[in-house]
């Protein structure tokens, strides 16, 4: 079961959907795409599935989306709404490790305003360029972020696929991040309808085993050899 938290914002109110756990050990906050909302397929899947092992889970609903309205504003009206919702998530769950994240615009925004309070990064279809633009490169927004990243990416994701998010990576020089791709699954990563129920079974563990691990793995890193 899930509640809801207003959230006060310099345009106007947003809305966090929360999914707590019993015994949090970890939360994340993720934020939505910009043509979609907190019930895209994967955001609803990790809400579902996370506090079950300790994770609590807050969805936002940018103050545009609680509004009506259609259309997302512009990067830095999202980043300034972002900021209370991340803020209103401290204080429900204080001295809690918070990781940050979200869907594609969400996880842009996420990485805009990464801080060194943030545990890591859980990024879902991260948009690496405008689909058929890929000069337009976004991945100064990720390379900006300096901390832990997990990237869940489709192989046939217009924005950037796996691969090509890892080669913009490693030519900006970065090394932070996880890359996992997700077979089949583009821009949207939910299965196509018709997809055998093996195989979607198998897409929900790929998303929920790959957070869990990069959380664990940030709660408690292996020392490094010396």
């Amino acid at each position: 079961m899930s509640t809801k938290l207003a959230v006060d914002t310099p345009d106007g109110p947003g809305e966090l959907v929360i999914a707590e756990a019993a015994t949090p050990i970890a939360a994340l906050i993720l934020g939505h795409g910009a043509g979609g909302s907190e019930d895209a397929w994967d955001l609803a899947l990790l809400a579902r599935e996370l506090p079950a092992s300790g994770i609590s889970v807050a969805r936002y609903r940018q103050p545009w989306l609680v509004a009506g309205r259609k259309v997302a504003g512009p990067p830095a009206s999202l980043d300034r709404c972002w900021l209370p919702a991340v803020a209103a998530v401290r204080a429900l769950w204080p001295g809690v490790v918070l990781f940050i994240g979200g869907r594609s615009a969400g996880a842009r925004s996420a990485c805009r305003c990464f801080s060194a309070a943030d545990a890591g990064l859980v990024l879902l279809s991260f948009p690496l360029h405008p689909p058929g633009k890929p000069a337009k490169s976004r991945v100064s927004e990720l390379v900006g972020a300096a901390g832990p990243a997990l990237v869940l990416q489709g192989v046939s994701d217009a924005f950037g696929t796996p691969s090509d998010v890892a080669r913009a990576l490693a030519d900006a020089g970065y090394a932070g991040e996880r890359i996992v791709p997700v077979p089949g699954a583009t821009h949207s990563l939910a299965p196509a309808k018709g997809l055998p129920a093996a195989r979607v079974a198998e897409r929900e563990q790929l998303l929920v085993g790959s957070v869990l691990t990069f959380i664990a793995d940030a709660l408690d890193p292996v020392p490094s050899a010396e």
